[in-house]
């Protein structure tokens, strides 16, 4: 038995997703961010879906990922603008996530991507226990990390190399190469949402662009109305010819 000063009276289960805090009351700044997340997710589904037969990864959008405890419990969390962790169920015990918790997973994000609102300098605030790089480099430790700047139409991406982040050089493409995922990241000028803008996009790693679901259906509706057009023209090849060889008193073959 023990008693009422045992200190592991005191000890209470580590809080899972379902007792933090999904907001710290902030909101999106812009009418871009939530468009460009939707873009990225869309883009890459094909590719995730190919590397997850069994569905076992989650994609977060303005999510927290929850790193330590703290009072609030908000304080404790960085909430990257997109993130996807592999080999993880998409939902726990049927609900939705309502964050990622990493004392209850383990499993760092592959990729983390914040957009900057500001100036930048809170990506990338190198200060111990506070900021952002910082807390991403040693603690949460996604092996890659993109700052996207939309009003420069720029992107910095960092490789988590023996323990710290290094920038990476882009390809002649201008890209990022993301090997695990066998993509590579970029700048895209053009519209989407009714916004011309330049989008951070997925690309494979022969420099094609990853299509969204809607580009990939209009594609296809293209291709299939220049099937249609060749089929017309062929017929009307067939019947131009037809008419010639009975104009010479041919009756041709059917």
């Amino acid at each position: 038995m023990t008693s009422a000063t045992d200190p592991s009276t005191a000890l209470t289960p580590f809080p899972d997703h379902t007792q933090l805090p999904e907001s710290d009351g902030t909101f999106v700044k812009n009418f871009q961010e939530h468009p460009q997340s939707i873009l990225l997710t869309d883009s890459i589904k094909p590719i995730l879906q190919k590397r997850h037969p069994d569905g076992q990864y989650c994609i977060g959008q303005d999510s927290g990922i929850y790193w330590r405890i703290t009072d609030p419990p908000e304080k404790g969390a960085e909430a990257p603008n997109w993130f996807y962790v592999a080999n993880v169920p998409p939902t726990l015990d049927g609900q939705t996530r309502r964050s990622y918790v990493l004392w209850r997973e383990f499993i760092a994000p592959l990729i983390v991507l914040e957009f900057v609102s500001g100036d930048g300098s809170q990506e990338r605030d190198k200060t111990p226990w506070k900021g952002k790089f910082w807390i991403y480099e040693q603690v949460i430790r996604p092996p890659f990390y993109g700052i996207y700047e939309v009003n420069k139409a720029s992107v910095e991406v960092y490789e988590l190399i023996g323990g710290q982040y290094q920038l990476l050089t882009a390809n002649e493409r201008g890209h990022y190469a993301i090997y695990p995922l066998r993509v590579e990241l970029g700048i895209w000028q053009g519209q989407y949402y009714n916004m011309e803008l330049p989008w951070l996009r997925w690309w494979d790693l022969q420099g094609n662009l990853l299509l969204t679901g809607e580009e990939r259906a209009e594609q296809e509706s293209q291709r299939a109305e220049l099937e249609r057009r060749r089929a017309e023209l062929e017929s009307q090849r067939a019947d131009r010819l037809t008419a010639q060889l009975r104009s010479l008193g041919v009756e041709p073959e059917v």
